[in-house]
């Protein structure tokens, strides 16, 4: 009777030790993705500058990539300080209204509604001194970080090259900022 109580007892820790074994191997890549940076480990800096709206600065863009020159087709980050506190509504009200104003044609309403959910669950609440960097990943979409971890991995790749066109794109509201990301004076 010991023995197989025993046998039993022995089962559920293999079983248990399995499960969390296979758990920490897991959430080994979360982890080991929690630093944008560990994405694009040879990204420089490209450039960068103040955004300003009516002489107030909002944030402090950097561009940074592995590719010189700049290449969009490539991976890159986008990272945004923020002077300013700014909430998760604004942010996405703002970016959707750049996304379709950039945009060469129409969005459909299904795919603004769906690209308005992702932002929304990606982005967050932010104040004076937060930063978050986006991460394009061509052929995948894009990742959103804050200092400390991951917000979000958005697999949707028209969405991603919508998202920085807004700072990239020759028509970008600030065509000063696009150049200094670049690395061109402007």
């Amino acid at each position: 009777m010991w023995f197989s109580s025993f046998s039993i007892n022995a089962r559920r820790r293999l079983v248990l030790g399995a499960l969390l074994a296979a758990a920490t191997v897991a959430s080994a890549p979360c982890m080991a993705a929690a630093d944008w940076r560990t994405l694009l480990p040879q990204a420089q800096a490209v450039g960068g500058g103040d955004l300003r709206w009516f002489g107030l600065r909002i944030y402090h863009a950097t561009l940074w990539s592995a590719s010189r020159p700049f290449d969009a087709t490539q991976p890159f980050a986008l990272q945004l300080s923020y002077y300013r506190s700014i909430s998760r509504e604004r942010l996405v009200r703002t970016s959707m209204e750049e996304i379709r104003r950039l945009s060469p044609a129409p969005i459909a309403a299904a795919t603004v509604a769906r690209w308005e959910a992702q932002l929304f669950s990606a982005f967050v609440d932010v104040r004076d001194g937060d930063e978050l960097t986006g991460v394009y990943l061509p052929g995948n979409g894009m990742r959103l970080y804050d200092r400390q971890r991951l917000l979000a991995e958005l697999n949707d790749e028209a969405l991603a090259r919508a998202f920085f066109d807004i700072w990239l794109n020759p028509d970008s509201r600030d065509p000063t900022l696009r150049l200094r990301l670049l690395g061109t004076p402007p």
